[in-house]
């Protein structure tokens, strides 16, 4: 089968295209910016990428005539946008317009559990959308999923951070309500199991696992495997406000996220019966196997796709071309180089800054440079990175996005996503076995020159340090 994929560099897309292709099928991605995705090694001959945008009709003539199916896996989940609903709204018209100009039989949907009556804005808006697809002359076929557990996932991300991170916590009542996750791998087998399956055409499905838990069981199960003690108190006092910096200051989320997810999590998610699991033979993991099989993944570095790494964890938000060329016009700059012992070690350095790995000089100043970008509402360090070791565009790192990475130009580019009086970019290039990095500032008026000469005597202190210990 064609099958066209939305989505195709989002967290659960990045997992679901491996899963269509070890089935035999041709996906074609649909991507916003050809830039930030590139496809798997071996996958080559399975897999065409698209640009499109269905926020823009204009870039909707790229899609195939051809298709057979197509997943819709686009949301606006961590959009600052006040205007978001009609956002997602648009793009799903334009979807449904778009796709019925094709020959597709199947789309397949994936949305939130709306099984009351109040909901909140970002799962009403999930409501609608599916409401707008199930009205094309193709066949439907929805899915709709809670709390999901995976290496990656915002929601694992956070009750991580919380667990990890708080011997005792006093939390919002929110953490009382009950909800009904389901491990990642089960979301992408029901994906792929509903397609071409005549019995599920025209039909809503809640997925999830066999357990109920509240959201407090919940973290206190992930401290069990860790063996960590936790205490959690909940007090009625905090109010969304006061929850969203809480998760804010705490985990790795953003400002944005934080929000919408406090404003989900009153929210009872409790998946209505069906009989989907019956119909297709299959049993989904209980919360405490997901639990252990996601550590699992995190501790051998097999964090296939995160939430950290969609565009929208921070500030950036036009396509990665439009900063992929260092300006050079009225910018501020510290260029260093120097002589590298070893390009193969050097390079294999520069592959594994950030994250867990640091940034191998003045790491305390990084930290503290981290601790002020949150106190404003910026992103700070504690995204980290996705994989140690290895990079690609579109991937956060720290408080950077990852604009270009090649290890065969020996050439790293890097955007600056903290909170700044302009934009910031951070080169590396080993030319001729000597190691370059430029910083390059484009100021924003004289705050922004100010800002420059105010931090540049510590550019001697942190980046001629990471250079040495780069070039060693």
């Amino acid at each position: 089968m064609k099958i066209l994929l939305t989505g195709a560099t989002g967290y659960i897309g990045k997992r679901l295209l491996p899963a269509l292709i070890a089935d035999g099928h041709h996906v074609v991605c649909c991507v916003r910016d050809r830039n930030r995705f590139e496809v798997p090694d071996g996958f080559e001959q399975q897999t065409s990428v698209i640009e499109a945008d269905f926020l823009q009709k204009e870039t909707l003539d790229s899609i195939p005539v051809d298709l057979d199916a197509a997943y819709y896996l686009i949301h606006s989940m961590s959009s600052s946008s006040t205007d978001f609903e009609e956002m997602e709204a648009e793009a799903a018209r334009n979807f449904l317009e778009a796709l019925n100009k094709t020959q597709v039989k199947q789309v397949i949907y994936l949305g939130g559990i709306v099984n009351i009556d109040i909901l909140s804005k970002h799962l009403e808006s999930r409501k609608h959308v599916g409401e707008i697809l199930e009205s094309g002359k193709y066949l439907f076929t929805g899915l709709r999923a809670g709390i999901i557990v995976g290496s990656g996932s915002a929601s694992f991300e956070i009750i991580r951070d919380l667990a990890e991170k708080l011997p005792v916590m006093i939390a919002p009542k929110w953490v009382n309500t009950r909800c009904q996750p389901i491990g990642i791998v089960d979301v992408i087998y029901y994906l792929k199991s509903v397609l071409e399956n005549p019995e599920l055409y025209n039909r809503y499905f809640d997925i999830a696992g066999p357990e109920i838990f509240t959201y407090k069981e919940m973290l206190l199960e992930y401290a069990k495997q860790r063996k960590l003690k936790r205490w959690i108190w909940t007090v009625p006092v905090m109010t969304p406000r006061l929850s969203s910096y809480w998760l804010y200051f705490v985990t790795s989320t953003s400002y944005k996220l934080a929000s919408s997810l406090v404003s989900s999590m009153k929210i009872e998610v409790v998946a209505s019966e069906n009989d989907l699991a019956q119909m297709l033979n299959y049993s989904p993991l209980d919360y405490q196997e997901a639990l252990s099989r996601t550590l699992m993944r995190v501790e051998q570095n097999q964090v296939v796709s995160s939430w950290k790494d969609s565009l929208s964890s921070g500030r950036f938000t036009q396509p990665l071309s439009q900063h992929i060329e260092v300006p050079t016009y009225g910018c501020l700059f510290d260029k260093r180089q120097m002589l590298v012992s070893d390009e193969t070690s050097t390079l294999g350095k520069i592959w594994s800054l950030g994250g867990s790995t640091g940034w191998y000089y003045a790491d305390g100043l990084w930290k503290i440079r981290g601790f002020m970008d949150k106190l404003v509402g910026g992103v700070g360090l504690r995204r980290g990175r996705t994989h140690p070791h290895e990079i690609q565009a579109g991937d956060s790192l720290d408080f950077w996005r990852v604009l270009y990475a090649n290890k065969e130009e020996k050439r790293l580019l890097l955007f600056a996503e903290m909170k700044v009086p302009g934009e910031a970019w951070l080169e590396f290039k080993i030319r001729n076995g000597e190691l370059h990095q430029t910083a390059t500032f484009r100021p924003r008026g004289l705050w922004g020159r100010l800002y420059w000469y105010l931090v540049f005597p510590l550019h001697g202190i942190v980046f001629g340090g990471m250079l040495r210990e780069l070039s060693e």
